[in-house]
C-alpha cells in the first residue's frame, strides 16, 4: 500500500530490526513501549515484504496486538501521508513518486529527506512543526562545582537576572528536604542506597515539573569529598545523566557567606576540583550532556543560559539562512549571481584541520590544559564517541572553545592561519571565478574566525565570505544538514546553480544537493577515513553524481575513476562550464581498446554479415555493454536465490539496482537488436519502441529511475539531444545513459552536440569511439544491414 522502496543490501533489514529491538528495550512508559514495539513489527514486515526474512512474526495475539497493529497503521500511514503532502504544497514535480515514512520529528532525517527529493526544507520543516511525532526536549541545567564555589549564591542571583517567565530554578538539597520525611536530618542520616533513591527522586520531580520550552536550573553534587577521606562519596545517580541535558562547572571557590562549612585547604579544592572535573567531562561525554566549565560571572553565565534557551536546532537553521542571504547580497552586487562555489574548508581548500591545529598549539601553550580533555584533542574524542556528528556535537564543540580565554583564542585562531596554505589551484579558480562573476562561499564547521584570516592573508576576503561558527557567542553552528540545507536555499530560493566541494561524510549531504558536485582528495595521511564507504553508499543508493580532484596531482584517486571521474579544476573548460551552468564533464565509457571489443566489433564490420546473424551480434553487445558499463553506474543489488545444493542453503544472486524501474528505449529501427541484448541482462525492466522522442510519454516515465536509450551507431547525436531533451521535460532529474555500438568522438567533444546537453549528466557508453565521420547510407547503412533492406535507397 505504501510503496515504499526496495532497499540494498540485504544487511538493511537486519540493521533496522535490530536498532528498533534496541529501541523497544530501552523504553520505559507504556506510550514508548507500544510505540517502539510497533516499529519492531513494522521493521519485521517491511523486510518480509522485500523478501528478506531476518525475523519470524510473533503469532498474532487480539488481545496483545490488536493495539499495536492500530497504532502501527496509524503512525506509519500519517507519515506516508506527511510527506506526499509536504511534496505537494512544495511543488515538487512528480510528487506522487515521494513514499517515505522515517519520523519527520528528527531534523536529520527530514533534511535527507528533502534533499532526496528536492524539497525545500523551510517549508517542510514548517510543516513538520505541526506533526505529533515532533516533540521539544525538556532543558534541564545543572549548576554544579566544589562545595563552597557559590552555586547557592549564583542560583539566587541568576533569579534576579534571568526572572522566573522562561526559567525554573531548583536547589536540590532543597527538593530532597520537601519530599524526605522529615527533611534534610533525616536524610543525612539514611545509608548510601536510601540517599541515592532520594536523590533520583528529587532529580525526577524536578523533571516532571519542568514544563517544555522552558529551562530548568539545578544547584546539584557531582561529589562530596571531606579532606580526610582517601575516596569521594559520589553524588550523581542513573536519573540525573539521562535528565540533565546542560552541566555547568563553576571552576572556583567563592565565598559564600551564606553557608557555613568546615574549612577545607586550598590544595585539597584543587584536587577536588580537578577529579571532579575530569569525571563529570567524560561522563557528560558518555551520556551526551553538554557541558561546560565557566567562571563564576553572573553576566556571562545568564547569557550561555539564554542562549541554551533560544538557540534550538531550528532556529539556528533560520540564522544560518539569513546569514547566507545577507553573503548573497554582499557578494551579488548590484548584479545578479547566477553560479556559487561552495566549498568546505578543513581538508578542502587546505590539506590540514585547523580544528587540531588549534588544539595542538592550545595544548602545547597552555599549562592547564589538562582541564580541557587531558591534553588530547577533544574534538577527535568528541566526534568519535556517543554525540558521532549530530548538532549536539557541534554544540559541546563551540562550548569547548567557550572555555579559551579571549586572547588566547584569538592568538590561537591567527597563528593557525599562519601556518596553512590553500591549495594554489582553488586560489587559482576563485581569482578567476570572481572575474567571471561567478560567486564564492566558504561553509565551514569549523571556526569562522580562523577561516577569514586564511582569506585575507591569501587576499581573498574580498570576493570569497565565509558562514561558520565555532564559539557559543558566533550564535551559529554549521553541521553537515545545515550545509545541505543552505545548497538547497541558494538553489531554490536564489535560482543558482551550485557547484559543491567537500572532503568528508559530513559534506555528502551538501554534495547530493548540489547542482554538481566534486569531492576534494587529498594525501591518505590527510583523508577522512569513513568517506570511501559513505560515497559509495551515496553513488550506489542515494543517487549522487560526482567527480573528484586530487589535490596534490600526485595523490591517489578514491574508489576509480568509473564510479568517481577525475577533473581538473584549472582548466578553462572547467570555469567555462560554470559560467554557463552546464555540467564540467559527461559520464563516459567504452571498450575501445579492449580485446573483447575488438572480437564484437569484427563481427559489426564485416560486411559479410548482415540480417539475423548481425542482429544476434548487436544483441550480444547490448548485453556486454550492459553487464561490463551500465552496471558500474548504476550498481548492484542482492535477492534471494534457490541454491544448487538445496533449500538448506541459502544463496543471494546479483541484479542491477532497482532493475524493474530501468525504461529500456529502442530508438528505432537500428537500435532494437541491441536494446534486446541490454533486456536480456536485465530481464525486469520495462521496454519501449520510438521512433521520435514523442514516443516516450509522462506515464512511461514517472516511476522510473533510469532510462537507457538504445542505438546502433551515434553520429553526430543531434538525435539523442532532442531524446534528451523531451525526457528532462518530463522527468528533471532521472537518470539517462545512452548505450551504442558506435559513437563519434567529435559529438562528445566540447563544441560537439553531446556535449552540450543543459543541466543533469548523462552517461554515454560505447563499444568503440569513432574518429571516422562517415556517415552510412543505403548498403552501407546499418539499419539497412540489420534488416536485409540495403536495396532501399
Amino acid at each position: 500500500m505504501l510503496g515504499l522502496q526496495r532497499q540494498s543490501p540485504p544487511s538493511w533489514y537486519k540493521d533496522r530490526v535490530r536498532e528498533e529491538l534496541h529501541e523497544r528495550r530501552a523504553a520505559t512508559t507504556s506510550l514508548q513501549k507500544l510505540s517502539e514495539t510497533s516499529d519492531v513489527f513494522f521493521a519485521i514486515i517491511r523486510a518480509n515484504y522485500d523478501g528478506f526474512a531476518v525475523r519470524k512474526m510473533p503469532p498474532f495475539v487480539a488481545s496483545r496486538h490488536i493495539l499495536v497493529y492500530a497504532y502501527m497503521l496509524g503512525k506509519y500511514t500519517s507519515r506516508w501521508g506527511f510527506y506526499r503532502t509536504a511534496a505537494i504544497l512544495c511543488r515538487v514535480p512528480h510528487s506522487h513518486s515521494v513514499r517515505e515514512v522515517v519520523n519527520p520529528g528528527k531534523d536529520s532525517k527530514l533534511h535527507e529527506v528533502a534533499l532526496r527529493h528536492q524539497i525545500d526544507p523551510p517549508p517542510i520543516n514548517t510543516l513538520s512543526a505541526a506533526c505529533p511525532g515532533s516533540i521539544l526536549k525538556k532543558t534541564v541545567v545543572g549548576l554544579y562545582g566544589v562545595s563552597g564555589c557559590g552555586k547557592s549564591f549564583l542560583l539566587e542571583e541568576l533569579k534576579e537576572e534571568l526572572g522566573g517567565e522562561e526559567f525554573d530554578y531548583h536547589e536540590g538539597a532543597t527538593v530532597i528536604s520537601r519530599l524526605v520525611p522529615g527533611g534534610l536530618s533525616a536524610f543525612q542520616k539514611m545509608d548510601d542506597r536510601e540517599k541515592i533513591s532520594w536523590r533520583e527522586r528529587a532529580i525526577d520531580q524536578i523533571r516532571e515539573d519542568t514544563i517544555t520550552g522552558r529551562v530548568a536550573l539545578v544547584v546539584g553534587h557531582f561529589m562530596f569529598w571531606d579532606e580526610y577521606n582517601k575516596t569521594p562519596q559520589l553524588g550523581w545517580t542513573e536519573h540525573d545523566q539521562t535528565t540533565y541535558s546542560h552541566i555547568l562547572y563553576l571552576h572556583r571557590r567563592m565565598d559564600d557567606s551564606n553557608r557555613i562549612r568546615s574549612s577545607i585547604s586550598v590544595e585539597h579544592i584543587r584536587k577536588w576540583q580537578q577529579v571532579e572535573c575530569d569525571q563529570l567531562r567524560l561522563t557528560c561525554l558518555e551520556h551526551k550532556i553538554l557541558f561546560s566549565i565557566v567562571p563564576p560571572s553572573r553576566p556571562e553565565i545568564a547569557k550561555l543560559l539564554r542562549k541554551f534557551q533560544r538557540n534550538t536546532e531550528e532556529y539556528n537553521l533560520s540564522c544560518a539562512r539569513h546569514r547566507l542571504d545577507e553573503v548573497v547580497r554582499e557578494v551579488a552586487g548590484p548584479g545578479k549571481l547566477k553560479t556559487m562555489l561552495v566549498m568546505d574548508g578543513d581538508r578542502t581548500l587546505i590539506a590540514e584541520d585547523t580544528g587540531a591545529l588549534f588544539w595542538r598549539l592550545f595544548n602545547n601553550t597552555v599549562k592547564d590544559a589538562e582541564n580541557t580533555g587531558g591534553g588530547k584533542d577533544p574534538l577527535k574524542e568528541l566526534f568519535s564517541g556517543p554525540f558521532g556528528y549530530s548538532y549536539a556535537a557541534f554544540v559541546q564543540a563551540a562550548l569547548l572553545y567557550e572555555e579559551v580565554d579571549e586572547k588566547q583564542f584569538d592568538d590561537f585562531c591567527e597563528e593557525v592561519a599562519s601556518a596553512v596554505t590553500v591549495h594554489p589551484e582553488f586560489v587559482s579558480l576563485l581569482v578567476q571565478a570572481a572575474e567571471c562573476n561567478v560567486g564564492a562561499v566558504v561553509i565551514t564547521c569549523g571556526l569562522r574566525l580562523i577561516w577569514e584570516k586564511i582569506l585575507k592573508k591569501t587576499g581573498l576576503s574580498e570576493t570569497v565570505k565565509v558562514l561558520g561558527g565555532g564559539r557559543v557567542k558566533d550564535d551559529l553552528i554549521i553541521t553537515g544538514e545545515v550545509k545541505a540545507a543552505l545548497v538547497a536555499r541558494l538553489r531554490t530560493a536564489h535560482g543558482m546553480y551550485v557547484c559543491a566541494f567537500g572532503d568528508s561524510v559530513l559534506d555528502l549531504p551538501m554534495l547530493k544537493g548540489a547542482s554538481q558536485a566534486i569531492v576534494v582528495v587529498g594525501e591518505e595521511r590527510h583523508r577522512s577515513h569513513r568517506m570511501d564507504d559513505a560515497l559509495l553508499k551515496a553513488i550506489d543508493d542515494e543517487g549522487l553524481q560526482a567527480c573528484q580532484v586530487l589535490l596534490p596531482k600526485t595523490a591517489s584517486a578514491r574508489l576509480n575513476v568509473v564510479k568517481l571521474p577525475l577533473v581538473s579544476i584549472t582548466e578553462g573548460r572547467f570555469l567555462d562550464s560554470l559560467v554557463s551552468r552546464l555540467p564540467c564533464r559527461l559520464h563516459i565509457l567504452h571498450a575501445t581498446n579492449k580485446n573483447s571489443a575488438k572480437l564484437l566489433m569484427s563481427g559489426m564490420r564485416d560486411a559479410r554479415v548482415a540480417g539475423p546473424a548481425l542482429r544476434e551480434v548487436h544483441r550480444r553487445v547490448g548485453w556486454y555493454l550492459t553487464t561490463e558499463f551500465v552496471s558500474e553506474l548504476i550498481g548492484l543489488e542482492e535477492y534471494p536465490i534457490p541454491h544448487v545444493q538445496g533449500p538448506q542453503t541459502q544463496a543471494n544472486g546479483h541484479r542491477l539496482r532497482d532493475e524493474n524501474r530501468i525504461l529500456i528505449v529502442a530508438l528505432m529501427r537500428g537500435g532494437e537488436p541491441m536494446a534486446l541484448g541490454v533486456n536480456e541482462a536485465i530481464p525486469l525492466a520495462p521496454f519501449l519502441h520510438a521512433k521520435c522522442p514523442e514516443d516516450i510519454e509522462n506515464r512511461h516515465v514517472e516511476d522510473q529511475k533510469t532510462i537507457i536509450l538504445v542505438d546502433s551507431v551515434v553520429n553526430s547525436g543531434k538525435t539523442v539531444v532532442e531524446f534528451v531533451r523531451h525526457i528532462r521535460k518530463l522527468h528533471a532529474t532521472i537518470r539517462v545513459l545512452v548505450v551504442a555500438g558506435v559513437i563519434q568522438a567529435d559529438s562528445l567533444a566540447p563544441g560537439g552536440a553531446l556535449a552540450q546537453i543543459p543541466t543533469t549528466e548523462v552517461g554515454f557508453i560505447s563499444l568503440r569511439l569513432s574518429d571516422n565521420k562517415f556517415t552510412g547510407k543505403g548498403t552501407t547503412d546499418t539499419g539497412n544491414r540489420l534488416y536485409n533492406t540495403t536495396f532501399l535507397r
